[in-house]
């Protein structure tokens, strides 16, 4: 009797092979929902490798680029499967981004295909190297943007048909240590850099969500906010992949608190992340207590959060356990945790490293500091991404000495947590003294009539430099310099006040939602000296 040559896809761990897995053994169970529609796991898996057929026949292969230009919902995880399981990189792009901040992107990556939303098929066009993209995949009805008279166009598809056109793949071997994606960081000191993330990197991330959100089978329902083109999208739903469980994707758009809980009520999610601020807005809905929820975990980051609002959240959701995330892009992203009652318990802490990697607090000749003083956090590990794309140079810098330097200026307790005291670039040096940003950033947020703020250095002739505070109030608050000196006094040594005061609608932000302070720097830089 002849025996079948088992898979080799059966042998790797990433994905493309849980998803296959998953379709095998529960295809019915739902793997995604959106706005009310179901994706099996069956589903998923036939149509990842139909795409991929699609993809091969157009010339798509192993280390080719295949950008996403796209929403959040189910087509987008569809083509990162895709794509990966011809090995190539997704590279998914941000349509917050201007023309020429995308063609650089472009021109850095040169994608083989894209995959586009037809509502955003007008940003792609006017994008000036899309043009030579070969290969461009049309999401949605064609005449929602004017798709229907490119229909014909040679290289131009319209996804369904796409698909429905090719018979699935056997998906290959691919390896957990290829590239799955390449994501641009934001650029708030400079051009985007493609962190290269493998899929070791993300099954490690997913080991690290399982352990820290306690998931244990495939029962729960995660709840994606988070954009897909930020690492925190798929960064938070990996887990799920692992585990077989449903992650329920919600639509992008402005932050509705009550859409948010309508959808946590009738989906029944368990595990969810939003940044604090958030938080505040669905802690404050007048009709929370009323509500039906199955809220097991509720997570935050990518911010730090008051006292009041880890109060509200333990108040309106006790049941919960509360966990913080800390991490960044090239870190696939967490690297710290803070859980439960040390979320109170170590206010302004992120947590303490994961189990996953080895970490440092080093000075600027790599010597370890003693616990309580201040140095850069390095790291070494399985979530580490495997460097800049087509940036050999930075990539060293990155890994000087061994080790990737995260660029955060932290100091660790006698009980090995880490606080966060400053990005490196951001410190500023006054009198010979050092002045943490986030930390001066901080204690301005605590103040009830700010919104937001951040902290830079203006040069000064005395001082070399002195802080200058930016900030968005709430209306009619008339918040002024002198209240606020008197509101940090006390709280912080008179050198790290801020100098000046400057109020502004809302602060520059770029495609990430990070704050752009060379932005505020020439701001500045064109204000009229007294």
């Amino acid at each position: 009797m002849s025996t079948e040559t088992v898979p080799s896809w059966s042998f790797r761990h990433h994905w493309m092979s849980q998803a296959a897995t998953h379709a095998m053994m529960r295809p019915d169970k739902p793997a995604l929902r959106y706005l009310g529609e179901t994706t099996t796991w069956a589903q998923l898996s036939r149509r990842s490798l139909q795409l991929a057929a699609a993809l091969a026949g157009r010339g798509v292969a192993a280390g080719d680029r295949v950008a996403m230009l796209t929403l959040n919902h189910p087509w987008f995880v569809e083509s990162v499967f895709a794509a990966n399981s011809l090995g190539a990189m997704a590279v998914p792009l941000s349509f917050r981004l201007a023309p020429l901040e995308l063609d650089y992107i472009l021109g850095d990556c040169t994608p083989s295909a894209v995959v586009v939303d037809a509502r955003l098929l007008p940003l792609l066009r006017s994008v000036p190297g899309a043009s030579s993209i070969g290969t461009v995949v049309v999401i949605g009805e064609a005449d929602a943007a004017g798709v229907g008279a490119e229909a014909g166009a040679e290289g131009t598809f319209a996804y369904e048909d796409f698909v429905s056109a090719h018979e699935p793949m056997d998906l290959p071997d691919i390896s957990e240590d290829s590239t799955a994606l390449i994501m641009y960081t934001s650029g708030t000191t400079g051009r985007p850099k493609g962190a290269m993330l493998s899929h070791r990197n993300m099954q490690v991330q997913a080991i690290t969500c399982i352990r820290a959100m306690e998931i244990f089978d495939d029962s729960d329902v995660g709840f994606l906010t988070a954009p897909f083109f930020h690492i925190a999208g798929l960064g938070s739903i990996v887990a799920n992949f692992v585990v077989g469980s449903t992650v329920v994707i919600h639509p992008l758009g402005a932050f509705d608190p009550r859409s948010v809980l309508d959808a946590y009520e009738r989906e029944g999610a368990t595990v969810v992340f939003n940044v604090p601020q958030q938080w505040d807005l669905l802690c404050a809905q007048p009709d929370i207590d009323k509500r039906d929820l199955k809220l097991r975990i509720i997570s935050w980051g990518a911010a730090p959060a008051s006292d009041t609002t880890l109060r509200a959240m333990g108040e309106k959701f006790p049941a919960a356990l509360n966990v913080a995330v800390f991490g960044q892009t090239e870190t696939s992203p967490i690297t710290c945790v803070l859980r439960g009652a040390d979320s109170l318990r170590k206010l302004g802490s992120v947590g303490r490293p994961i189990p996953a990697i080895q970490h440092r607090i080093v000075d600027e000749d790599m010597n370890d500091v003693p616990v309580g003083e201040v140095g850069e956090i390095v790291y070494r590990g399985p979530t580490l991404m495997q460097g800049y794309w087509n940036k050999s140079q930075e990539t060293a810098e990155a890994f000087a000495g061994g080790w990737f330097h995260s660029g955060d200026l932290v100091k660790r307790d006698d009980e090995g947590f880490i606080w966060v005291v400053d990005r490196k670039k951001d410190m500023i040096i006054s009198g010979g003294e050092n002045i943490y940003c986030a930390e001066l950033e901080n204690a301005i947020a605590a103040h009830p009539s700010v919104l937001e703020v951040a902290v830079i250095g203006r040069p000064d002739e005395r001082w070399g430099q002195v802080p200058v505070a930016y900030a968005a109030i709430s209306p009619d608050s008339g918040l002024t310099l002198q209240e606020l000196t008197g509101f940090l006094d006390g709280r912080l040594a008179s050198f790290k006040r801020p100098k000046d005061l400057i109020l502004l609608d809302a602060l520059p932000r770029n495609a990430g939602g990070k704050v752009v302070k060379p932005a505020l720097r020439t701001q500045d830089a064109a204000r009229p000296t007294v």
